[in-house]
């Protein structure tokens, strides 16, 4: 056996079997908190929407169980079983010349194949589990028509950034990774300017916010935070689910703050003027910036690491690929490396809880702590998320902290 090929397989197995643990860990956890709600929160959520929750918890995450499988199956099914080569070969049929053409036909093939493989659980997510459960407002019409529009959107820019990423690979010698690192860049800032303005309409209404008492109430936390917009807008999430959200569309002068149709129903005023003021502490504390400097941070190294494993045979011969061509080495890199970082996720997680708590700090300092206790007790009602998740799952995984913590937190504030 190849060197890589054991260490492939280790990396693969460790990741593999950690995910399924955390997984089994979680469903236990919560399955056996089902029936006795927190002391914290028995007074403010009915016993039948905890179990509800812990049930649509323990669905989803059977699901991802099998998921877990699946990828790790038609992974090694592309990497040691030949698939990708083959692949490579049936494109090379197509484009006998090679050349860029035949490079974006393997990697739209790879894509297209994992996208097949990856419908019938989207089908069964959105239509069984999100049905079942009483979130799914989504048609089968709509569900399609969402797929065939990503589609188009991801042709429409991703081919054109492909060919770039080639072309560039190939013509700027060693250090390539540098230049391809610089456009990701300047393409992510440019979709965040594109995404708000041309995209996001294209899936979904914004209108106005009609609510002129609610507006005069937004406007003015707007103001004593010292935040300008091009304006607050709902969006018509109903239609596809019945979860909530608030979030910021775009970026300098383009930025737009998005309510979710179902938020607005859900919350009073006071509780939607909380929520903003935590988005906006978001936005104020630097919080997308740091993110996104980490995002482009973790990609330039991940870059420099392709860079150096695409001139060493080892890499294709220990992944099962004879063909060592800058796109095969792209294809596999995007394949496996996610079995390598893996065990770094628990980095993003804190990072992304620590931003969590600091918008709830600055939060309570321009609104009641309390408005947004009831809030996310509201929120974490309605959304059917789980009060007691398995500890250990939550710190791995978890963007934001446990619904106790956060909301003892937020109590220790009010009383402060």
């Amino acid at each position: 056996m190849h060197a890589f090929t054991l260490v492939f397989l280790v990396a693969l197995a460790l990741s593999t079997l950690t995910r399924l643990w955390l997984s089994l860990r979680h469903i236990a956890h919560v399955t056996a908190k089902r029936d006795a709600l927190p002391a914290e929160f028995s007074e403010r959520v009915p016993l039948a929407a905890h179990q509800k929750a812990a049930d649509y918890t323990a669905a989803k995450t059977r699901l991802g169980m099998l998921e877990t499988l699946v990828s790790v199956a038609l992974l090694l099914a592309f990497t040691l079983g030949g698939g990708l080569q083959l692949l490579a070969g049936l494109a090379e049929r197509l484009f006998e010349g090679g050349g860029y053409a035949h490079g974006i036909t393997l990697i739209v093939l790879v894509v297209l194949v994992s996208s097949i493989i990856d419908l019938p659980f989207g089908l069964y997510r959105t239509f069984s589990i999100e049905a079942r459960f009483g979130f799914n407002r989504t048609s089968l019409r709509l569900f399609l028509a969402d797929l065939g529009k990503a589609a188009a959107l991801a042709a429409l820019f991703g081919i054109p950034l492909l060919l770039l990423v080639l072309w560039l690979m190939e013509r700027m010698g060693a250090l390539w990774w540098l230049y391809v690192w610089a456009v990701l860049v300047g393409f992510s800032v440019f979709m965040q300017l594109v995404i708000p303005t041309f995209i996001m309409p294209w899936f979904n209404k914004f209108s106005p916010l009609e609510d002129s008492a609610l507006v005069e109430r937004l406007e003015r936390l707007l103001s004593r935070c010292g935040f300008r917009s091009r304006g607050l807008f709902v969006m018509d999430g109903s239609k596809r689910s019945a979860h909530g959200n608030a979030f910021f569309a775009g970026v300098g002068g383009s930025k737009r703050i998005v309510l979710f149709d179902t938020l607005v129903a859900r919350l009073e005023p006071a509780e939607l003027e909380a929520v903003l003021a935590h988005e906006l502490g978001h936005y104020k504390l630097n919080h997308i910036r740091k993110s996104l400097a980490f995002s482009f941070a973790f990609t330039l190294v991940s870059l420099a690491i392709l860079g150096f494993v695409a001139q060493q045979p080892w890499f294709y011969e220990g992944l099962g690929v004879q063909s060592q061509t800058l796109p095969i080495a792209l294809l596999l890199f995007l394949l496996v490396s996610s079995e390598f970082s893996f065990f770094l996720h628990p980095l993003r997680s804190i990072l992304s809880r620590k931003h969590e708590f600091e918008a709830d700090q600055y939060a309570a300092k321009f609104t009641p702590s309390r408005d947004l206790v009831h809030a996310l007790v509201k929120l974490y009602k309605d959304n059917a998320s789980t009060l007691t998740p398995d500890p250990l799952h939550s710190a791995y995984y978890d963007s934001h902290p446990p619904a106790a913590i956060r909301i003892a937190r937020l109590e220790q504030l009010a009383e402060a």
